[in-house]
């Protein structure tokens, strides 16, 4: 058996290394367009950083060490241009050898995505970088050290885009981030990426939202931008708008391609030929939660799709069993994660969900250095199934939404996250931890055992008298003017002696810093006969949510 494997990195390397375990007679021949045929893409930002140190530590394998280990057939600078289907062989253009053709038996694709680059003028002047491989790293790592650039407009807030503002701020440029939507990091819900805004503006980020990048030109020793709303001046540019799957290759030999271009393949990782697999960045996939096609791509799947392909071309009927989305981001000392789906893709997937919000501390808040986290769980109604998690935070929250990514996966219900054992000690956590108060949250919402409102819910609440609203801070929280207009202040420790204060035959909408007491202010009341109504959250998420909303950065920006 010869099989051919077209580009490396995550899901053609991980096949190449699974064949050769499972078959010690098998040919096989990896080609690689680039010098590199394994590197850790994931790391890129963080070498022009100065956070990788050494430029040898992103190439995870090379050709060498490779052939040694796995005895691959490695051929690096070789772009494969053509595939031949009928005769089973590829056309490759070499660096060393020229124009040939190779034989398959097999043939697995894996070319990954490409950075999409707008169409717009000056998307290719020279001091304006998309970031890919390895060269393009020591590309902008280079131009960085060598010409001391005082400003970077980074043109796009998702992963790649905010882990390069967080990059060459460290190493002193001053950095812009531009980004169409009203919000970094597009797995997050508007009101779960305020904490990520206001996070990024104390770290001397500066964000322009909802405006777009129509051009770029040379304006004497600057780059002019020039914006939807305004302009900006810079020594760089960035372009992280997004990938695309690479699949020009698999599109001119014929194979099945969706609307955005991936390649069709079934759960075996097989491609409309039989004899052809396709893995990575450059595949559509199911998403689990939803079953819906879509486009993720994340290096994780890629390994395990790589795998696959390896195991059924070796007689393995393996199968992947989808793509969840699990993601994790560092933003400065700050952690942004999630997994499944979020509010956006539930309501538009039809779901019949529903959300709550908690916050708690990453570990025993006696035990010094404790942070908090905020956590928005999607569940659905009924099974009451985890659809979703988001957090951001510091310090745990790697591990929490590891958990909630394992509930997802298995089906685990809001019941399950209430009994899930979970390692205890003060140094690292709580004895109710928060995934589990993130259970016990949804079962007393299920129970009755409160009724919550929302952050979008506050500005219609009636200011008429029809209706109490309540805070039950302590004065000092309530202090230099923090508080919501309309509501009337009792702390909850005052709150049993000074329930006759309040009207009984009016609904109560009650609010703390995070929701938990004013959860034991709503039991509190219930027991004394109101009918009344938790803020999930609290006014630690109203406020991060208001104060955004106000902020000049938040919509179109002018300089002027």
């Amino acid at each position: 058996m010869k099989t051919v494997i077209v580009g490396g990195v995550a899901g053609g390397a991980s096949a190449a290394a699974r064949l050769r375990r499972l078959d010690e007679s098998a040919e096989i021949v990896m080609f690689e367009r680039g010098e590199y045929i394994s590197f850790a893409n994931c790391g890129l930002p963080y070498y022009i950083g100065g956070e990788i140190v050494k430029k040898s530590a992103l190439a995870l394998q090379t050709p060498q060490s490779f052939r040694s280990r796995f005895n691959v057939d490695v051929r690096v600078n070789s772009e494969v241009t053509a595939i031949d289907r009928a005769a089973k062989t590829v056309t490759v253009n070499s660096k060393e050898r020229g124009e040939y053709t190779e034989s398959y038996d097999k043939l697995i694709l894996s070319p990954g995505a490409a950075p999409i680059v707008p169409n717009m003028e000056g998307a290719d002047l020279d001091r304006v970088f998309t970031l890919r491989n390895i060269p393009d790293t020591i590309k902008i790592k280079e131009y960085v050290e060598e010409e001391f650039p005082g400003s970077a407009v980074v043109v796009g807030g998702g992963y790649i885009g905010v882990e390069m503002a967080e990059n060459l701020k460290k190493a002193g440029v001053e950095v812009t981030i531009v980004e169409l939507a009203d919000h970094v990091i597009a797995p997050l819900d508007y009101d779960m990426a305020c904490d990520v805004h206001r996070h990024l503006r104390e770290k001397g980020v500066t964000l322009i939202l909802q405006n777009g990048v129509q051009s770029i030109a040379e304006e004497g020793s600057k780059l002019k931008v020039t914006l939807s709303s305004g302009q900006v001046e810079t020594d760089m540019v960035i372009l992280a708008v997004g990938v695309r799957p690479d699949t020009a290759l698999a599109k001119e030999a014929g194979l099945t391609l969706n609307p955005r271009g991936a390649i069709v393949v079934d759960e075996h990782m097989l491609t409309s030929d039989p004899d052809i697999y396709a893995v990575g960045d450059a595949v559509e996939i199911t998403d689990f939660v939803t079953g819906q096609k879509g486009y993720i791509p994340l290096a994780g799947p890629a390994n395990k799709q790589g795998r696959i392909a390896a195991d059924n071309i070796c007689g393995i009927p393996s199968v992947y069993k989808n793509t969840q989305g699990s993601s994790i981001l560092k933003v400065f000392d700050m952690t942004v994660a999630t997994t499944g789906v979020n509010e956006r893709t539930a309501k538009a997937a039809g779901l019949n969900y529903d959300k709550v919000y908690t916050y708690s501390n990453s570990h025993a808040s006696y035990y010094p250095g404790s942070t908090g986290m905020s956590i928005k769980t999607i569940y659905e109604k009924g099974t009451v199934r985890i659809l979703g998690a988001q957090i951001v935070g510091f310090d745990g929250v790697d591990k929490r939404c590891d958990v909630l990514a394992t509930a997802i996966r298995a089906g685990m219900t809001a019941s399950d996250l209430c009994d899930l054992e979970l390692c205890y000690a003060p140094p690292f956590g709580s004895a109710k931890d928060p995934v589990n108060f993130v259970g016990y949250v949804i079962e007393n919402t299920l129970s009755g055992q409160v009724k919550n409102f929302f952050w979008d819910d506050v500005a219609s609440l009636p200011r008429d008298g029809s209706v109490t609203l309540l805070d039950v801070r302590t004065d000092s929280e309530r202090a230099n003017g923090q508080y919501i207009e309309g509501f009337l202040h009792i702390p909850v420790d005052e709150l049993r002696q000074r329930a006759g204060e309040l009207d009984k035959s009016k609904p109560v909408y009650i609010h703390c810093r995070t929701g938990l007491r004013s959860y034991v202010a709503c039991r509190m009341l219930a027991g004394m006969g109101f009918d009344c109504y938790n803020l999930s959250g609290g006014w630690r998420l109203y406020e991060s949510i208001l104060s955004e909303t106000k902020s000049p950065e938040h919509g179109c920006y002018d300089p002027n």
